[in-house]
């Protein structure tokens, strides 16, 4: 691996960590702490400033991904090169599967603490307000479809120079509000695939929808990207790759 990759790799390695711990310790660690849980309210903006903090941190080097679907929309779009795509999102999982671990080592050091679900993703029996498959299905795949719309206008030339990480962060929150109780939330692989190993088998079960539904949603963002927006609007974009590492 050049020191190129190797940079951006690690910037998605610890964008995803933080993004699953902060998000998913805000909802395993605080959101029903007693007498003074922070709810839906606080884990929808937990995930939102994981996002948005990180995309100053480290978006200069990878371009801020941090979700195997942004990685594949962007790829969609023609905005991030062949070469990262299978480099990001091996970084993201393993990111986030670190980060779960680190999780689950800090909640279970309450004497009596059970993981119950651990902020993992589900649906059906397993969905927070028990919505079915399609329901989960079509919510995963709006939101993850209206995310990487953001993202790409946000970062597109004629956009507020700087300021990306800003309406990218309060899209997060606000998925987070609509779909909280349907899937508590995916929009991103990665994400799910940490908790959920921690959470039992049930949970890996059902894995597959939350990387089927988000995948497809920023696949059919980014491919109505490249008819939106400008051949130039892409290229020129600084937050992401350039033209030349295609």
């Amino acid at each position: 691996m050049d020191h190129d990759t190797l940079r951006r790799t690690t910037a998605e390695f610890f964008g995803t960590f933080w993004l699953t711990f902060g998000g998913c310790g805000a909802a395993v660690l605080s959101a029903a702490f007693p007498e003074l849980g922070i709810g839906f309210l606080g884990v929808a903006f937990a995930f939102g400033f994981t996002v948005l903090t990180m995309a100053y941190a480290v978006g200069h080097i990878s371009g801020g991904h941090f979700n195997p679907a942004v990685t594949l929309g962007l790829w969609s779009a023609r905005r991030c090169a062949n070469r990262h795509v299978l480099p990001y999102i091996v970084a993201q999982v393993i990111g986030a599967i670190v980060a779960a671990f680190a999780l689950y080592t800090i909640a279970s050091g309450k004497a009596g603490w059970v993981p119950n679900g651990f902020a993992s993703n589900g649906y059906g029996a397993l969905s927070p307000g028990k919505y079915g498959l399609a329901a989960c299905l079509l919510t995963e795949v709006l939101t993850t479809f209206i995310f990487l719309f953001i993202i790409v206008g946000t970062t597109s030339k004629g956009a507020a120079t700087g300021f990306a990480g800003i309406p990218i962060g309060l899209a997060l929150v606000l998925i987070h509000l609509i779909s909280i109780p349907v899937t508590n939330t995916s929009v991103n692989p990665a994400r799910s695939t940490g908790p959920a190993l921690f959470a039992g088998g049930e949970y890996v079960a059902q894995l597959w929808m939350f990387w089927l539904a988000p995948i497809v949603g920023a696949i059919a963002a980014g491919a109505m990207a490249r008819w939106l927006y400008e051949p130039a609007d892409v290229v020129d974009t600084t937050i992401v790759e350039r033209r030349a590492e295609v």
